[in-house]
């Protein structure tokens, strides 16, 4: 999909782009390909999106129709786009080491878990939000498939790898850049 700034300026556009994100989201509603003429496709789906929502059935996009249309296109578009991607913070040079406890490291250790399922290689961690023993050897195992030194610790070098290899492991269809 291309991105919102793409629109500024194209009303038309902006307008056949949201109808067919609402499309997407629920079926009931005719799908339009935005191509940014007001034709006869435009007018057919934005009068099934009139009476689908109980607004005057006239093809026109008068006000209300935005509205109405801007209204839904948002949870819609939310719904239809990939999850937004959570990042956490490590500070320069930080490395969380065995014994400490950080709220990382249950991500971590929920990712550990996911990999260890398809790598046999890699150790079942424990969910503890702690780099305990089991976490640390999971860690430590993880690292060696990734060809990183094999520290037990979690540092940014691990956690890139992590970010990496998690999406392939659990089936989802993209890896970050």
């Amino acid at each position: 999909m291309r991105p919102v700034e793409s629109f500024v300026g194209q009303p038309i556009r902006s307008l056949q782009t949201m109808l067919r994100v609402i499309a997407q989201h629920d079926p009931a509603h005719p799908d339009i390909i935005p191509d940014g003429i007001y034709g006869p496709e435009t007018v057919a789906a934005v009068s099934a999106f009139q009476q689908l929502h109980a607004l005057p059935v006239t093809g026109i996009t008068d006000q209300n129709t935005w509205e109405a249309i801007v209204e839904i296109y948002h949870p819609a578009h939310v719904n239809i786009v990939a999850a937004y991607p959570l990042e956490i913070v490590l500070n320069p040079g930080q490395i969380i080491r065995k014994g400490e406890r950080n709220c990382h490291l249950y991500l971590v250790q929920g990712m550990l878990t996911t990999l260890a399922e398809i790598y046999h290689s890699v150790s079942q961690p424990t969910m503890s939000g702690l780099l305990d023993e089991a976490t640390t050897e999971s860690i430590a195992s993880f690292q060696l498939l990734s060809g990183l030194p094999m520290t037990g610790h979690l540092d940014k070098h691990t956690w890139k790898h992590l970010v990496l290899q998690y999406p392939l492991a659990a089936g989802l269809q993209s890896v970050p850049d």
